[in-house]
């Protein structure tokens, strides 16, 4: 069953331009509504969460209006990062969860992500079976079957409390000064407070959203915000979250950041020490650099390697039994504590290796060297096909014979925006540069 509605993570667009439209939000409330009321049950719970976007507000009274006319229940957790909504989910008995966000994407965007009972992202099929619902008809609950809403306050306190149970039992933060930046976003309240109840000297940004401002120069996708407080603070760590604090980069004491495939490789070499690491191996994406595979093998690990999207990086860790996996944006996904990216609970293990050991940031998050890599972007119109074009067709090949054996190439079509991702990696920057920038022209040339 194929999926138009769906991308890789959910539904998403801009802000009252379609499919991100109140009427859509209302018809999606009702499709997901009718496809969980299926089992005949009288009794149904969806959670709704949501990050500080302006737009949030829309769609969270579209969606419960929609859910609420096919008799679902629905509990509203107001502005929380979205691994509090599969925690939610799971431990409030809910058939389905929802997060309303764009992740890192700028204010004007918005996106629905859909969480199953279990706690994680719904699958492709049910994803394309609810978009069937959608462009069917909806049959309504009976009047007497309609479903009420109501506010949970303390969704957020209920989060917080979980992610400090996955922090090392008797340790604490004291005497660790830590910039934190929440992007303006869904952590803005719950991070910072989980931190400081640690014992950690806690200096905030991006605790200020305004509507407008979610990622706005901050949060993991512009990481020199938190680089300048570490070195003007003389912080020991920088913590850069993401919109929904679903991703995290770090930023050693010198102010130089670690990205996803770092935080990866230094939990996978101590889960391996510890004897954790399930299957021996770590679940990451096509995007994750050579560097992070070479260290694996040298100690004897195993990189299991995804299509682009977490939730592919889940999927295969379900299926192989494994227990950390994530993206080199930043995804750290470790399902003995979440059931998606976790970027709070991620930091935490950090900053749990630096009380344990004593080391410094930068001794910790430099597991390996990274083979040079340049990714570039190149927005295409709606409708068209750059990859089609026989051009690009031949300088991709043309790329891809030239780095046989000493690199190699990634192109690819985002699932969330209207971008093409040109990726390659090398030895030799020079010819690097010289791959990726003659692709990038024939992919403008025919975009």
């Amino acid at each position: 069953m194929t999926r138009k509605l769906f991308g890789t993570d959910g539904v998403r667009g801009r802000a009252n331009t379609h499919p991100m439209t109140a009427e859509m939000a209302l018809r999606l409330g009702a499709a997901a509504g009718r496809y969980f009321r299926r089992d005949g049950r009288n009794r149904h719970r969806v959670v709704i969460g949501k990050d500080t976007r302006l737009s949030g507000y829309m769609l969270e009274n579209a969606l419960t209006a929609g859910l609420t006319s096919t008799g679902m229940n629905v509990l509203l957790l107001g502005p929380v990062p979205t691994p509090a909504v599969g925690f939610l989910t799971r431990s409030m008995r809910a058939d389905l969860g929802i997060m309303i966000s764009a992740s890192h994407n700028p204010a004007e965007d918005n996106g629905i992500k859909f969480f199953g009972p279990d706690g994680f992202k719904l699958s492709d099929e049910a994803e394309a079976e609810i978009e069937a619902i959608v462009t069917g008809q909806i049959d309504p609950a009976q009047p007497g079957n309609i479903g009420r809403a109501k506010r949970i306050e303390d969704g957020r306190g209920r989060y917080m409390e979980y992610a400090k149970t996955t922090f090392p039992a008797g340790l604490r933060l004291d005497g660790l000064k830590v910039v934190l930046d929440c992007a303006h976003g869904a952590a803005y309240r719950a991070a910072p407070e989980v931190l400081w109840e640690l014992g950690a000297d806690v200096i905030p940004l991006g605790v200020k959203p305004d509507g407008f401002n979610i990622n706005d120069g901050v949060g993991s996708t512009h990481p020199q915000a938190c680089a300048d407080a570490v070195r003007a603070h003389g912080a020991h760590l920088g913590i850069s979250l993401d919109g929904d604090a679903d991703r995290v980069v770090i930023v050693d004491q010198t102010g130089r950041v670690a990205d996803g495939d770092q935080i990866m490789a230094l939990l996978a070499g101590r889960w391996a020490d510890q004897g954790r690491l399930a299957g021996g191996a770590l679940v990451a994406t096509v995007m994750s650099n050579l560097g992070l595979e070479h260290y694996l093998s040298a100690r004897g690990l195993r990189l299991e390697r995804t299509q682009v999207g977490d939730r592919y990086v889940v999927e295969r860790m379900r299926e192989g039994g494994f227990n950390l996996g994530g993206e080199q944006s930043g995804h750290i996904v470790m399902t003995d504590y979440a059931t998606t990216g976790d970027g709070l609970v991620a930091a935490m293990q950090v900053l749990g290796a630096m009380a344990e050991t004593g080391l410094a940031a930068s001794d910790l998050v430099s597991q390996f060297d990274p083979v040079p890599q340049m990714l570039k972007n190149v927005r295409y119109a709606a409708g068209a096909d750059p990859l089609a074009a026989e051009p690009v067709k031949r300088v991709i090949a043309d790329a891809e014979a030239r780095l046989a054996g000493s690199g190699r190439v990634l192109i690819r079509k985002s699932g969330t925006e209207p971008l093409i991702r040109v990726m390659a990696e090398a030895e030799d920057e020079a010819v690097l540069r010289e791959v990726v920038d003659g692709i990038v022209a024939a992919v403008e040339h025919a975009a």
